[in-house]
C-alpha cells in the first residue's frame, strides 16, 4: 500500500466533472506516471464512489475528501472511516474550507484516524485555526485562506502569513507537518511554498482543470525537486 512521503504533492478532485468515474482515474494514473518519472510524493483525492476503483489501479496514495466523526450503527449518508479504509485509501482531508466541521468532530476523527494510523490531513482557514488544529495531532495541517481557494491567487502571495502558520503549528506540535493551499496553480506557487517552510501542496482546479494536467503537474514537480 503506498504511504505518505514529504515533500508532498495532494491533488483534491472535488466534485468537478473532469474528476468523475474513468476521467478521476485517467487523471490518478497522470498522477501516478509524474510520482515515478521523478520520485516525488503525489498523493491523489477522488470522489468518495471512485475511492476503491482508483485505489486498486494506482501505486500513489489515494485519500477520501472526508470522513465522518460518527461510529457504526444507525447513521445514514455518512463517510464511516472503517469503511473508508476498506476502500483502500490510506487517508482522508479533513475540515476542508467547503466542508467545514466543528473542532470537537475533528478531534473524534483524527483520535480515531491515529489508532488506525490512518493520514489525516486537517485544514485550516487562518492562523489561530492552526494552532488549534495542531492541538489535536493530525499528521498534517494544510492552511488554506478560503477567499484564494480556486482564485488563481496562490497562498504563497501572503508569505508573512504562511511563515507565521508554520512556525505556529511546529511550534505547538512538531510532529504535524505542515501545508499550504488555496490559489496553488503553477511551478512558482509550489516553489514558493517550499522555500517558505511548507512541507507539501494542496491543490485542485489548477491541475483538474488544466488543458495539460500531466504537463502542468510535471513542473510542479520538477519545482519540489
Amino acid at each position: 500500500m503506498a504511504r505518505i512521503a514529504y515533500p508532498i504533492i495532494i491533488l483534491n478532485f472535488k466534485n468537478y466533472d473532469q474528476t468523475v468515474g474513468k476521467k478521476g482515474l485517467y487523471l490518478s494514473k497522470i498522477a501516478e506516471e509524474v510520482a515515478k518519472e521523478l520520485s516525488v510524493s503525489i498523493a491523489v483525492c477522488p470522489q468518495t464512489v471512485d475511492l476503491r476503483k482508483i485505489a486498486e489501479e494506482v501505486d500513489i496514495p489515494v485519500l477520501a475528501q472526508h470522513v465522518d466523526a460518527n461510529d457504526s450503527g444507525s447513521f445514514t449518508g455518512n463517510n464511516l472511516l472503517q469503511a473508508i479504509i476498506e476502500t483502500g485509501a490510506v487517508g482522508s482531508l479533513v475540515n476542508h474550507s467547503e466542508h467545514r466541521l466543528k473542532l470537537s468532530d475533528i478531534e473524534r476523527i483524527v483520535n480515531k484516524a491515529n489508532s488506525l494510523d490512518f493520514f489525516t490531513c486537517v485544514c485550516s482557514n487562518n492562523l489561530q485555526t492552526s494552532k488549534a488544529i495542531a492541538a489535536l495531532n493530525p499528521v498534517a495541517c494544510a492552511m488554506e485562506p478560503p477567499e484564494l481557494i480556486g482564485s488563481g491567487v496562490s497562498v504563497t502571495t501572503q508569505p508573512d502569513l504562511v511563515k507565521d502558520t508554520i512556525k505556529a503549528i511546529t511550534d505547538i506540535n512538531h510532529n504535524v507537518q505542515p501545508l499550504v493551499g488555496a490559489g496553488v496553480s503553477t511551478n512558482q506557487d509550489v516553489l514558493e511554498a517550499i522555500q517558505l517552510g511548507a512541507k507539501g501542496v494542496l491543490l485542485a482546479s489548477g491541475f483538474v482543470k488544466a488543458k495539460d494536467p500531466k504537463e502542468v503537474l510535471l513542473r510542479m514537480a520538477e519545482a519540489i525537486l
